[in-house]
C-alpha cells in the first residue's frame, strides 16, 4: 500500500483516530505488541496449519493517505495505517480483522476479491468474529442500540468496506450481504463458536 492502491477487498474499517495517529516506527513496536496477544497467535497458528506461513514483514506499518485504518492484499500481507492509529487496541483490532481476511485467502483458495459475494463474505466474518462490533466499541463510536447491535454493526462495516471494492456497487454490495449472510455470519472458523 505504498502508494495506495485501489482500496484492495478485505481492507479494514475506518480509523476513529482523531489526532495525527502515530509514527510508522511507533505503530511497528504497537504491531509486535499485538503479535503476543493469545488470538493473534491463535490465527497465525491457524493460517500455519492450511500452509500459509506468515514472514517477518506480512504484517507492517504504513502511513495511509485514504481513511482507512488498515488492510489486507493478497501476496503483500496486512498494512496498518499507522497515521490513523493512537491507541494499542486500535492496532490489535486491525492485525485481528485482517488475520481473518489472511486466513480466507489461505483457506479458501479460490477466492476472488473482485466478487462481491466473497468479498461480502470475508468482511462478514472479519467483522463477527475480531470484536470490531463489540458493545464498548459500539458506544464509543456513538452508537447506543441495547438489542441488535452486533449485527447491526457488522452490517453497516460489510457495507462501507464492499462499496469501495471497485467492482461492487451499492446495490451489488448490499444484495451480496444479504445473499450470503447467514451462511458467513454463522462460519466461525477457525474458532468453535464466535469470540
Amino acid at each position: 500500500m505504498a502508494e495506495e492502491p485501489i482500496p484492495e477487498p478485505g481492507s479494514g474499517p475506518i480509523s476513529s483516530a482523531s489526532n495525527g495517529g502515530r509514527s510508522i516506527e511507533e505503530c511497528h513496536s504497537m504491531i509486535q505488541r499485538s503479535l503476543r496477544i493469545p488470538m493473534v497467535k491463535f490465527l497465525r497458528e491457524h493460517l500455519e496449519k492450511y500452509g500459509c506461513v506468515l514472514g517477518d514483514k506480512f504484517i507492517k506499518a504504513v502511513h495511509c493517505n485514504k481513511q482507512i485504518s488498515g488492510g489486507y492484499v493478497r501476496g503483500e500481507g496486512i498494512m496498518v495505517c499507522s497515521n490513523h492509529m493512537n491507541i494499542q487496541d486500535e492496532v490489535d483490532q486491525v492485525v485481528i480483522h485482517e488475520l481473518i481476511h489472511a486466513y480466507d485467502d489461505c483457506r479458501a483458495r479460490n477466492l476472488d476479491w473482485a466478487n462481491c459475494a466473497h468479498h461480502a463474505c470475508s468482511e462478514i466474518r472479519a467483522g463477527h468474529l475480531s470484536g470490531d462490533c463489540h458493545y464498548k466499541r459500539e458506544l464509543l463510536r456513538g452508537y447506543m442500540k441495547l438489542r441488535g447491535h452486533e449485527q447491526e454493526c457488522v452490517r453497516r462495516r460489510v457495507m462501507k468496506s464492499v462499496i469501495a471494492n471497485p467492482y461492487c456497487s451499492e446495490t451489488a454490495a448490499k444484495d451480496a450481504m444479504e445473499a450470503v449472510w447467514d451462511v458467513c455470519y454463522n462460519d466461525t472458523q477457525p474458532f468453535d463458536r464466535a469470540p
